[in-house]
């Protein structure tokens, strides 16, 4: 198993990457959290799944362990298959998506390309007491539905700040204060961007 690749950066694209190592050049399918999260320069180290089918052996990369394990989790569902958990990822960041399984927020997992609603109950059935135990997510603490971090993320936005960024800042505030109001949340993550 081909668990990472450090080399030099070749190509890059939204959906690949090629790396060389020592003159052999691997390409790597990567989402596009990983494409965002690529370092400018030439160095680079992903973490790598290989998907071995009768067909093909293909190489997917990513920027973190947790991008993986949430792409490993993701395959082990029936239904969901590389490609999907790719197009996954691509649409909403591994946190986003632990948060999702753990809420059972159904409409938010069928709202990425190519899964249905059987699909995404089985994802959350299958996957979320592996979610909950992998990640210390607790259910009570589930921030998903909350009105004030919409309305400061929304003022946040309008003040210029990067919108996952700011999402990330506000996430952490609220795992604090759970019941904080806008005006504490905005200050607050301020302070953070």
């Amino acid at each position: 198993m081909i668990t990472q690749i450090k080399g030099r950066l070749v190509e890059k694209n939204p959906t690949y990457v090629v790396i060389d190592c020592s003159g052999v050049g691997y390409l790597l399918h990567i989402s596009l959290n990983t494409f965002s999260a690529l370092p400018e320069s030439e160095a680079i180290t992903l973490f790598s799944h290989l998907s071995v089918k009768e067909d093909s052996h293909t190489l997917y990369g990513f920027i973190n362990k947790t991008e993986r394990e949430i792409f490993r989790l993701l395959i082990s569902v029936s239904g969901v298959g590389p490609s999907t958990a790719r197009t996954m990822l691509s649409s909403m960041t591994s946190e986003e998506i632990q948060q999702a399984i753990a809420s059972e927020n159904i409409a938010l997992i069928q709202s990425v390309k190519g899964i249905g609603a059987k699909t995404a109950q089985r994802v959350i059935i299958d996957l979320k007491d592996k979610i909950l135990k992998t990640y210390d997510l607790d259910t009570i603490s589930i921030v998903q539905n909350n009105t004030n971090k919409d309305e400061a993320l929304s003022a946040l936005e309008v003040l210029g700040f990067n919108r996952k960024q700011s999402d990330k800042v506000l996430n952490n505030i609220l795992k604090e204060n759970p019941d904080a109001p806008v005006e504490f949340l905005i200050k607050n993550a301020l302070k953070s961007l």
